[in-house]
């Protein structure tokens, strides 16, 4: 059966999951847009609850899950990115509790505290899969991880990293207790250059807010670090700054 109908309750309440934070939360499910991203979904053992193919758009093996056809006209609409693969899925929600990571005994992580910007943590997210980084902390988060811009700027590197979310106290009272040695990115006379640092230990590198940088909350407990620059320009965007220090722990590693 083809859905033709923008009235249909189906589309409708996919078009509500894209654009409706609060009730993707309450629902429980969230929708993945492409290809790719649809396998990585279904590769790292999320629960498929549907799958939408546009035929006149999409070229490809059909992913497992209950299949429903759309018509182009209403694709466009439910589609987050326009035309694009003629493949949307519907998934369920995982837990990102703290609780449920296990570090190993050289774990390098990352911490992001308060990122705002869904494309920002798309970004972060697909340095630390490339870089071999073993899990993103979110502290104090102010933004949905299923946001379809995080899921469409990760390339889909959502679903097989290790991701959690938890407050700042939280996220630090678990790398006391794990034995993390804990650095801060904040630029002033006391920070010592990335590149000295032994990230072949069990390492924590936490990174502040787009726009206010790291809290008092991180410095006071935490060894200061910087990315060393001979620009005229003092600072980076942070999801570049991440994949600088997600490439020199991955650099240490390796020799």
């Amino acid at each position: 059966m083809l859905i033709e109908s923008l009235q249909n309750e189906k589309i409708k309440n996919l078009i509500r999951l894209n654009t409706d934070n609060r009730f993707r939360k309450k629902s429980g499910v969230f929708v993945v847009e492409g290809k790719q991203e649809n396998e990585r979904a279904q590769k790292f053992r999320f629960e498929s609850l549907g799958i939408f193919i546009c035929e006149e758009i999409f070229n490809g093996e059909i992913p497992k899950g209950k299949t429903h056809f759309v018509s182009l006209k209403v694709y466009e609409k439910i589609a987050y990115r326009g035309t694009s693969e003629g493949i949307l899925g519907v998934y369920q929600i995982k837990d990102f509790n703290l609780s449920q990571y296990k570090p190993k005994e050289n774990s390098s992580v990352i911490i992001v505290e308060g990122v705002e910007k869904p494309g920002n943590l798309g970004a972060i997210l697909r340095s630390c899969e490339a870089f071999g980084i073993d899990a993103l902390i979110v502290a104090d988060a102010k933004t949905d991880f299923y946001n379809p811009n995080v899921i469409r700027s990760s390339v889909g590197c959502l679903f097989g990293m290790n991701i959690f979310a938890a407050t700042n106290e939280e996220v630090f009272q678990f790398l006391e207790k794990n034995n993390f040695n804990i650095y801060s990115t904040f630029m002033d006379e006391s920070a010592e250059d990335l590149y000295k640092k032994d990230f072949r230990k069990k390492s924590a590198v936490v990174f502040g807010t787009e726009h206010s940088g790291i809290s008092k909350f991180w410095l006071e407990k935490s060894e200061n670090i910087l990315i060393p620059m001979s620009g005229t320009i003092d600072s980076l965007n942070l999801s570049n700054a991440v994949a600088i220090t997600c490439y020199e722990i991955l650099r240490q590693k390796k020799t």
